[in-house]
């Protein structure tokens, strides 16, 4: 093996992939078993991010960033002048055990430039797979970028030996990606997503019946879009997921702001960049919809199509709704907890259980975990609100910036202290 070419590749083929950040390694549950290597157990993956918020707690790489298309947004277009690499499959599962033993990695996420076509590129990162799991008994955590165009055969067996599946939509809608890649199109990439969307169901269903049956992607599949790279508003970027979410079973759907990098008259400037803070607030306005009983239309509509980049997009919601506080914490029921800013969904759990015992007050909410800095202008404990009562709703806005630093959260806090 020459070392130095490998180190050159992982060099080229790694870069190449940090620009998909749908990578997390959250979900899987494959346990080791029979003497294996690795455990994909929840409990058992660490995550590691960078400063930006890429995950870098598994192997990510391309398989080779050769590629037949031209997208205009893709660092890997076939027209652009980059040194070219690939890895054989051997190479690729060799990095895998090796970067493991090694304590450097918990898994591997893998995608490909698409050479000669989907099916071919598809087989060989299916291969990879195959040789971990059943040479290796590698019982770490997989993940495999699906190939828009691949057979559902294919598709069948990348699900036995991958933990997750992932189709990037890259560009929101059919208008946008027409216009950046016009040799792709949103229905071939939902192919593949609607095969292992039936796919994973089935497989819920048989194991009700029988007793062994083998896993198919049991974390499920996720997607990504580019932010910014068209005109879409922030209104149709999450009425697309919300749409994905609801016909899709996603587990996640995943924003990346784009990255200005080539020159192309269909691209924005070369010198602007997606404001971090914007795909900051999609991915809360994501976790309103999945976990805060949120609708999309709630969230933003036609006539205010972009998210506030200054407050976090709950807050936002309660300052257009203040008819609808304050919320009677000792009394009032879970949806409507979980719409006060600065209450999470444990906050919430924890709310419900010990009111049972006793009536809450301030001190209560802050031994909790509540963010009392912002929650306590939406609350009421008695008959009255003593907060609002003394506020000019005309300089709410102000004031509630002025006592929160929230809105300095890094962009990748997902756990939403913001809530």
């Amino acid at each position: 093996m020459n070392i130095d070419r490998i180190q050159e590749k992982l060099e080229i083929l790694a870069d190449a992939a940090k620009y998909d950040v749908s990578c997390s390694s959250s979900g899987g549950n494959r346990k080791n078993k029979n003497g294996g290597l690795g455990d994909s157990h929840a409990s058992g993956i660490c995550h590691s991010y960078t400063e930006d918020g890429r995950c870098v707690s598994l192997l990510k790489i391309l398989l080779t960033n050769h590629c037949i298309y031209d997208c205009a947004y893709c660092v890997s277009r076939k027209s652009n002048d980059i040194k070219r690499a690939a890895f054989t499959v051997e190479e690729v599962v060799d990095l895998t055990i090796n970067f493991y033993r090694r304590n450097f990695i918990e898994g591997l996420f893998l995608s490909s430039g698409i050479f000669t076509d989907s099916d071919t590129t598809m087989e060989r990162l299916v291969r990879v797979a195959k040789k971990l799991r059943t040479e290796h008994k590698f019982n770490g955590y997989i993940h495999l970028k699906s190939i828009p165009g691949a057979s559902d055969e294919i598709m069948r067996e990348a699900g036995l030996y991958a933990d997750r599946l992932s189709v990037n939509l890259e560009i929101p809608t059919e208008k946008g990606l027409k216009l950046l890649a016009p040799e792709k199109s949103h229905s071939e990439m939902i192919k593949p997503m609607t095969y292992v969307k039936n796919e994973l169901i089935l497989y819920k269903d048989e194991r009700k019946i029988f007793k062994k049956v083998p896993k198919f992607a049991p974390a499920g599949q996720s997607t990504q879009m580019i932010v910014g790279a068209t005109d879409e508003t922030d209104f149709k970027i999450i009425k697309v997921a919300d749409h994905f979410y609801k016909n899709f079973n996603l587990k996640r759907v995943y924003y990346s702001g784009y990255v200005p990098m080539l020159e192309d008259a269909r691209l924005p400037s070369i010198h602007s960049q997606v404001p971090m803070v914007r795909e900051n607030r999609l991915y809360q306005a994501d976790w309103l919809m999945r976990f805060y009983g949120f609708k999309a239309d709630e969230i933003l509509d036609r006539s205010n199509p972009f998210l506030d980049l200054e407050v976090d997009p709950k807050l936002a919601w309660s300052l257009r709704h203040l008819e609808q506080f304050p919320v009677n914490v000792n009394t009032a029921p879970k949806e409507m907890l979980l719409r006060i800013p600065g209450v999470g969904t444990k906050s919430v759990r924890k709310i419900l259980m010990a009111r049972k015992f006793q009536k809450l007050n301030l001190d209560h909410l802050k031994k909790i975990g509540v963010a009392i800095n912002r929650a306590k202008y939406f609350v009421e404990f008695e008959s009255h609100n003593v907060f609002t009562n003394f506020i000019d709703h005309q300089n709410f806005r102000k004031i509630i910036l002025d006592t929160t630093k929230s809105k300095f959260t890094s962009p990748f806090s997902e756990q939403l202290t913001l809530f």
